[in-house]
């Protein structure tokens, strides 16, 4: 049964409910050995972070930044700010110096805590920039400080500060003097036009968040939930907040790239994710199937066939599969399917909430065909996360993001915008007074700058109004969509759509460049490095025709008429995506202008 508290009080609480059992499994950074924390254990230390604030001058309601990878401190510190009423502002560990500059004056940040050498570094060279910001504590006891620090402390001595809990009948008072106004987080956006903005999230949108959630998310005591994404990221911030208030253990994955490991150690039974992760999944599983033999590729595909009908044209229909097709699936689900979920680390799957972006149907169908249950979703940081999603035990719509969940009152306004009332939805923007009064409808509903429509309680997105590109026929294209359709394909890595006063569409493509020169190795294509793939005319016409067969579905004016293959991947460091890897379409057209200008040359 969920705990529903003050975010200050939860770990004391559960602390009280499960005492000894696990709370927190994760590895010391550069460690390999899979760690446990107790809930009693996670409750004293966050009584230690406390009591060391309060001995560094940490005062109601100030902010402190949180800068680093995913990890058990992190935690220890967020709980603690809450405990003594702080504001905890998180940074992702590949914010620029520019971006921890801005948001660290922004703010009038006085401590910053920071993971590894790579924070540290950043953290220190912006140190002079910043007038505020007192303090550095480092995560990573294998940080090697600057010469002539002397601010710095490592999180270790940092907790030596609370040691014996000096300052605990002052936290204990704090902790009565919570209220629903004191804001927990501003979780600043990345952007992926302009300028970095600060969204408000208070205790209050928290408790209403876990309440409504609780609802219609069954994720439980028994559950052993892995992080993925940033804890910065709402999503997974939300997330793990929610999985906490149910008692579920957390499994604290500290390098994304080893997420795929680590699900295989752990066990994992849930796990938050974006789209593209499902996507590669996706691609993989596929890649295998085409590599199989023609036997074991009529197998597998008669088995997700199975699965298909029986979790999609059924279960999700709210119908009752017949006898025969539950024989079938049961037989599947135990044998052939168990073996893919297995690979994955998937021995006891529960559900994977989904959102961020675009699901494409295709990979939505396919998942759920394997027997996992996604639960794709739609919401903002402006939302504290959660919108819409797929409720337990109610039918869903592949393609919907769900039905909205209890406490947010949702209207569709001019162009169909999707817009929001309700006491999970944030206040406004820091210090954005002018940008609030434009960020709300006169009648208080949030601008959510999405469009889409609900249709028998469930929710459909159909593109990013900001997004919406016009061509110079007159033509709306919505790129979004367009890109989810074609990023399915297992030899497609990244793809930004271009269409804005053109003529017609186009697009710049990054390859799976290892599928690719697997391709071109097969089909006897010599190259001695990527441009030789990308000019190869074999690889274009293999390429074009895939994309020409996933693109039936759309208008003629929406399809890929023209695209270019990219040697270098989109990256942050170019400025070309944000901290959340969403495309900045801006920088990205900025940075290829004369490749797009050769795909309209007649």
């Amino acid at each position: 049964m969920q705990t529903l508290c003050y975010l200050a009080l939860l770990p004391h609480e559960q602390a009280k409910k499960y005492g000894d059992r696990t709370v927190f499994e994760y590895k010391d950074f550069g460690g390999t050995e899979w760690k446990k924390v107790s809930w009693k254990d996670f409750s004293e230390r966050v009584k230690r972070v406390s009591n060391a604030l309060l001995n560094l001058g940490v005062g109601v309601q100030d902010n402190i930044g949180v800068f680093s990878q995913n990890c058990v401190q992190y935690l220890y510190t967020d709980f603690g700010a809450f405990g003594v009423r702080a504001v905890t502002i998180p940074f992702y560990a590949t914010s620029s110096e520019q971006q921890l500059q801005y948001v660290i004056n922004d703010a009038s940040i006085r401590l910053m805590f920071v993971g590894e050498q790579e924070q540290y570094d950043k953290a220190r060279r912006v140190q002079s920039l910043c007038t505020t910001l007192e303090r550095i504590i480092i995560f990573d006891p294998s940080v090697t400080l600057a010469e002539h620090d002397v601010t710095s402390m490592y999180f270790d001595d940092f907790l030596k500060q609370g040691e014996g809990l000096p300052r605990q009948a002052e936290v204990e008072r704090l902790w009565t003097e919570q209220q629903d106004d004191d804001i927990a987080n501003i979780l600043y956006t990345s952007g992926t036009t302009g300028e970095s903005k600060g969204v408000v999230l208070t205790n209050g949108q928290y408790l209403a968040a876990f309440k409504a959630n609780d609802e219609c998310v069954p994720v439980g005591e028994t559950d052993r939930v892995i992080t993925f994404l940033p804890i910065a990221h709402i999503f997974e911030r939300g997330w793990d907040f929610l999985a906490l208030t149910e008692g579920a253990v957390l499994i604290i994955n500290t390098n994304p790239h080893e997420i795929q490991k680590s699900m295989k150690e752990t066990h994992p039974t849930a796990m938050s994710a974006v789209p593209r992760f499902w996507e590669k999944v996706y691609a993989g599983i596929q890649a295998k199937i085409d590599n199989a033999s023609p036997m074991h590729q009529k197998i597998f595909r008669a088995a997700l066939e199975v699965g298909r009908k029986y979790n999609v044209e059924c279960k999700a229909m709210g119908k009752r599969p017949s006898p025969l097709l539950t024989l079938k699936y049961k037989a599947i689900d135990k044998t052939l399917l168990a073996v893919v979920r297995k690979e994955f680390g998937l021995v006891r799957p529960n559900i994977f909430p989904t959102a961020g972006a675009v699901v494409s149907p295709e990979v939505e169908t396919f998942i759920h065909s394997l027997g996992l249950t996604m639960i794709v979703g739609y919401g903002l940081t402006e939302s504290l996360a959660t919108v819409s999603c797929d409720h337990k035990d109610e039918p869903y719509t592949i393609g919907s993001v769900g039905r909205p969940i209890s406490s947010i009152d949702v209207k569709i306004g001019d162009n169909n915008e999707i817009l929001l009332k309700g006491p999970t939805i944030t206040r406004g923007y820091y210090k954005r007074d002018e940008l609030n009064k434009t960020a709300f409808t006169e009648d208080g509903y949030f601008k959510t700058g999405d469009a889409g429509f609900l249709r028998n309680g469930e929710l459909f997105l159909t593109e990013r109004i900001k997004d919406l590109y016009k061509t110079s026929n007159g033509k709306y294209i919505a790129p979004q969509a367009v890109e989810s359709k074609l990023l399915v394909d297992k030899y497609i890595e990244q793809i930004v759509v271009i269409a804005e006063e053109k003529k017609f569409v186009s697009a710049l493509i990054v390859p799976a460049y290892p599928m690719l020169e697997e391709y071109a190795r097969e089909h006897g294509i010599s190259f001695a490095g990527r441009e030789d793939l990308c000019k190869n005319e074999k690889i274009i016409k293999m390429l074009t025709e895939r994309i020409n067969t996933l693109q039936q579905g759309l208008a003629g004016y929406e399809q890929v008429k023209r695209f270019t293959l990219i040697t270098q991947p989109f990256s942050m460091e170019n400025g070309e995506l944000t901290n959340t890897l969403k495309t900045r379409r801006p920088v990205v057209i900025k940075n290829y202008a004369e490749v797009i200008e050769k795909m309209y040359e007649e």
